[in-house]
């Protein structure tokens, strides 16, 4: 079984506050777990939802940029 994070600790891990991780939940926006009344957060599942919001930066933009300025 992965590990499972209290708020507190994904929060530190994070770099966010608590308040922003149980707004996350609130909407449904951050993968997490109900145990009673606790919530919890998969290890594993919160690496693979941050690398799917992961993104490459402007380059794309940039070139298609160049691209018509050059026309």
């Amino acid at each position: 079984m992965n590990a499972l994070l209290t708020v507190k600790e994904l929060s530190e891990i994070l770099k966010v506050s608590e308040a922003t991780i149980y707004r996350w939940v609130h909407y449904d926006f951050i993968p997490h777990i109900k145990i009673g009344g606790a919530v919890r957060f998969d290890e594993e599942a919160v690496q693979k939802w941050l690398r799917a919001k992961e993104t490459r930066g402007r380059t794309k933009i940039a070139l298609e940029f160049v691209r018509l300025s050059r026309e």
